[in-house]
């Protein structure tokens, strides 16, 4: 079974095809504040670094919360170069082990710049790639973290925008088993960021 998301496929922060489908797909989205440890879904996903070895901010928290499990299934994932397990824009997915959920999937997103250093891009593939392992792997639910909006430095209502319109794209063009997107906030200006850029994608589709 396929471990790994690394499709070059990726969606920019524009032009994204509208349809009809978009706006059923919206409501598989909920933006919700609160530990995303502790979600009862399928996937839970973390924002990781290229080791995939454990770190800070919500990396180190799913490791902690995880077990040292965690840390060892990362270890056995083969390096694509020295050092780096999940190069940025891509995935991995591990079991969740000690989390209430069946898998973890790993991935790193890019480190903000001025927004023209590729960023939409692989950020929005991080999004995508992660998708893909849940669905490959048949969950229904999924759960992501605002990826690189700590101290990667993205900032969050751009960040929200690219996860909201990415992920729709993805549930509207592939059909799959997965039914509910949660956006885990870690504070609540981060939700009601993550909540205007739903409603703001309803807006355009209507």
């Amino acid at each position: 079974m396929n471990t790994r998301g690394d499709s070059e496929e990726a969606f920019s922060e524009f032009g994204f095809h509208l349809s009809a489908d978009l706006e059923l797909e919206l409501h598989r989205i909920h933006a919700i504040f609160g530990d995303i440890t502790e979600r009862r879904v399928d996937a839970i996903v973390n924002a990781a670094n290229v080791t995939l070895l454990g770190g800070g901010g919500v990396d180190g928290a799913i490791h902690r919360a995880a077990g040292p499990e965690l840390l060892a299934a990362c270890r056995d994932i083969q390096e694509v170069t020295p050092g780096v397990r999940c190069p940025i824009g891509h995935a991995r997915i591990t079991p969740a082990f000690r989390l209430h959920a069946k898998h973890v999937i790993h991935t790193v997103g890019p480190v903000y710049r001025d927004g023209m250093s590729n960023e939409p891009k692989l950020l929005a593939n991080c999004y995508r790639n992660a998708l893909v392992l849940a669905a490959d792997h048949e969950c229904e639910s999924i759960a992501f973290p605002a990826i690189s909006c700590g101290v990667f430095g993205y900032p969050t209502v751009k960040a929200a925008r690219i996860a909201v319109r990415t992920i729709c794209e993805f549930l509207s063009t592939r059909h799959c088993s997965i039914a509910h997107v949660e956006l885990a906030a870690f504070d609540e200006d981060t939700q009601l960021i993550l909540l205007h850029a739903i409603e703001a994608k309803l807006g355009e589709i209507r």
